[in-house]
């Protein structure tokens, strides 16, 4: 585990609000020479705590306006069966994210598609067709209030 400095936090901050920043520009925001600057980043990314550099997309500009969070219990936890759920989810491009949560379900999937006939394809080639899968059930995402995740450094 690393120990993140001032420094280190004021570049994160930085970083997770424009990742395209030059170095030297970077550096002026966090008051930091362009070479200190250069090497910090470098060592965050070695240690892991940049683990990568994305582009975000926007779900509506990307004509995905079907959003549900579906919180799947599995009927067998044998160690064969979380590792094939695993695999399957992850292959699937609806889920964009999924949880393994404590409680009255084993996973939490946040899935994103076209419309309602796209996630019903899902739902009848995914979930369905699945005998692992004890009980599933969908919210239906209304609204978005928060959907960047970036850490409170």
């Amino acid at each position: 585990m690393v120990q993140l400095t001032n420094q280190d936090r004021a570049l994160l901050r930085v970083l997770q609000e424009d990742c395209r920043i030059t170095n030297q520009d970077l550096a002026e925001r966090t008051g930091m020479s362009t070479s200190v600057c250069w090497r910090r980043v470098r060592a965050l990314e070695e240690a892991g705590v940049i683990s990568s550099y994305v582009a975000l997309a926007d779900p509506d500009a990307a004509d995905l306006k079907f959003r549900a969070i579906v919180q799947v219990s599995l009927a067998r936890t044998d160690t064969d069966t979380v590792r094939a759920f695993i695999d399957e989810v992850g292959q699937r491009p609806e889920v964009l994210q999924c949880f393994a949560v404590a409680g009255t379900s084993d996973y939490h999937l946040l899935v994103m598609c076209r419309d309602l006939e796209e996630y019903n394809r899902f739902y009848d080639e995914f979930l369905f067709e699945r005998s692992c899968f004890g009980q599933v059930s969908m919210h239906l995402i209304t609204r978005t209030i928060k959907s960047v995740v970036k850490l409170p450094v």
